[in-house]
């Protein structure tokens, strides 16, 4: 497709997936099971849908510090996301994907969107992030596809 988006690579890394995107913050700590990587919190806007093996974008992790234990579990038990792009930096989040490179040899890239920068992923588009942070759109989704 061609469209390219520029993000920060905070943890870097290439990755590829169909995008699950949500419009609200999120807590991994009680929003995520760690060992299934569906989102649990019934109050989310994506509640029900799996994350695993996909690219995340979302605008920003919430709660509690525990966050970075609950996506190393999602790492260790290979229900993590492909990837994880958000709108502000989750330095907690980034911890997670840190200490799994240390402790497994695996983690999951996290990148930081401009402001704005979500609006040309859709939901259901098929993406390829590179280690630079760039974010090329591979496939779209059919509208009768899209949810976003």
């Amino acid at each position: 497709m061609g469209v390219i988006v520029n993000a920060t690579p905070v943890v870097p890394g290439a990755a590829e997936g169909g995008i699950v995107r949500s419009h609200l913050p999120i807590s991994l700590w009680g929003g995520v099971d760690p060992a299934t990587g569906v989102i649990i919190d019934r109050r989310h806007d994506r509640c029900g849908a799996s994350i695993a093996a996909t690219v995340f974008v979302f605008p920003s992790e919430k709660g509690s510090s525990t966050g970075s234990a609950v996506l190393l579990e999602l790492i260790r038990s290979d229900h993590a996301p492909a990837a994880i792009v958000t709108e502000r930096l989750a330095p907690i989040v980034a911890l997670g994907a840190i200490v799994a490179d240390e402790l497994y040899g695996r983690s999951v890239p996290i990148l930081v969107l401009p402001e704005g920068g979500a609006d040309g992923l859709a939901e259901g588009a098929r993406v390829r992030i590179s280690h630079d942070g760039s974010i090329d759109v591979i496939s779209t989704p059919r509208t009768s596809d899209a949810m976003w």
